[in-house]
């Protein structure tokens, strides 16, 4: 062992001595910074009282510094138009009868003690909406040298707040938070903003809602039942809703059913399942219909998409209604009446041409002409005998029977060949109104869900 490890343990035996030698010494330190603590409290609350306004001169009004730190959003009715958050407010003012010197008493300048021993400030939120106690009355406060008194308690708020769904789910809300002395007008106590807006620090993110901010402004009221003003501050909260759950869960299926909508027109009339789409369509619009009623406050402004809702109801139900006009004119029988000349110039010829409804075998632009049925020509019997091997005029008379024979036939036959070329008319008529309402009722759809969408951008 050498002459270094001989000075270490000389050099560890002398601290060892010395902290043993300062170990009895340690509680009398903490004792007496304790006694002293003790004792101030005694000399501060020997005469005082929490009843009156800690002011020198009772015609001076004492100021109070409010800032208001927002930690939570725990709910948002709509329906009742109540707002739960989860606050720390720091309220700051300057006791005159709580001062002492330091100096005097070993320099200890702060001390905490219960907040209900001290004068503390009458400042309430006004617009809240539930009558409980607030639960900041058993916090500390921390008492400085000079008088200053700071304040710092938790509160969950339920605060009124009238809200706006007419753009839900794109809406942003604008709710306030009112706090002001309720006994104090503004010549005995001041309130004043700690900053231009609350902190946003702390803030736990909501999932529904987004916070845009939190400005704060002082204002100075005269109320109808005293003459003096009444200062107070406003926490104005900014909210945007996150509409991307809503979107997903209510829009985006809306949006699917009132495409698929016009696509009852493209059905064949044959099918039978062109009126019965455009029911079930309505029916699971009613649907989504009832699940939003019942998240939205009954309120005059009707939301967006409740907008969006009856406007795509409404499209639905007259397309169903178009549509069985349209299997009427498909399913005209032989009996109907022809085609108006208008209706066959307009629509089957330029209409059908620009929608591209065709027959089989024509070229798309092209119309097939209108035919005339021909009309059947009687026998003339003035015409002579035919040529033939028989050359007698009796010999005609054999022939008449056969003739009118014929003649009944091929009017029969062009009648109905007039009468199948009438029903084939209505059914192309039906074909290019078909074409002409799909194309307008599939644009209406897609501007509408169009119009909604780009909210979410």
């Amino acid at each position: 062992m050498g002459p270094g490890s001989h000075r270490l343990s000389l050099s560890f035996s002398v601290s060892s001595l010395g902290l043993l030698l300062l170990l009895p010494l340690l509680p009398e330190c903490f004792g007496a910074e304790g006694r002293l603590a003790h004792k101030l409290f005694r000399d501060l609350f020997a005469n005082y009282t929490s009843a009156l306004r800690p002011v020198a001169d009772t015609d001076q009004a004492l100021n109070v510094t409010l800032e208001v730190t927002l930690s939570q959003i725990i709910d948002m009715d709509e329906r009742n138009q109540v707002l739960t958050l989860y606050l720390w407010i720091r309220q700051e003012w300057t006791d005159a009868y709580l001062r002492w010197d330091p100096d005097a008493y070993g320099g200890l300048d702060a001390i905490r003690i219960p907040s209900s021993l001290v004068w503390r400030p009458d400042i309430i939120l006004y617009n809240k909406a539930d009558a409980q106690a607030p639960a900041s009355a058993s916090t500390n406060v921390v008492l400085r040298h000079d008088g200053a008194v700071r304040w710092d308690a938790p509160a969950i708020t339920r605060s009124s707040c009238r809200v706006d769904v007419s753009a839900f789910p794109f809406d942003a809300q604008r709710c306030g938070l009112t706090f002001g002395s309720w006994t104090h007008s503004g010549h005995q106590l001041d309130v004043q903003p700690r900053g231009a807006a609350a902190s946003l620090a702390d803030f736990v993110e909501n999932v529904e809602w987004r916070v845009l901010g939190m400005p704060a402004r002082r204002r100075v009221l005269t109320y109808g039942c005293c003459s003096e003003p009444y200062p107070d501050v406003t926490f104005t909260l900014l909210l945007r809703r996150r509409a991307a759950a809503y979107v997903c869960n209510l829009l985006l299926p809306c949006v699917l059913i009132s495409l698929l909508a016009p696509l009852a027109f493209h059905l064949p009339a044959d099918s039978g399942e062109k009126v019965s789409l455009g029911v079930t369509v309505l029916l699971a619009l009613t649907v989504f219909q009832l699940l939003l009623a019942e998240s939205m406050p009954p309120a005059e402004s009707v939301p967006l998409i409740g907008k969006y809702y009856m406007a795509t109801m409404t499209m639905v139900t007259f397309s169903t209604a178009l549509t069985i006009l349209i299997m009427n004119l498909h399913y005209c029988g032989p009996s109907a009446r022809p085609v108006p000349a208008w209706a066959r110039a307009l629509l089957l010829g330029r209409l059908a041409r620009g929608l591209c409804v065709r027959e089989r075998g024509e070229s798309c632009g092209q119309s097939r002409p209108p035919e005339s049925a021909p009309s059947p020509q009687p026998p003339d019997r003035e015409a002579g005998p035919p040529a033939g091997p028989c050359r007698e005029p009796r010999c005609l008379c054999h022939q008449e029977a056969l003739l009118r024979h014929v003649a009944t036939i091929t009017n029969t036959f062009h009648r109905h060949r007039a009468a199948q070329r009438c029903h084939e008319d209505w059914k192309r008529l039906a074909r290019v109104m078909d074409r002409f309402f799909l194309g307008i009722f599939f644009s209406m759809a897609l501007v509408m869900s169009l119009l909604v969408l780009v909210q979410a951008l």
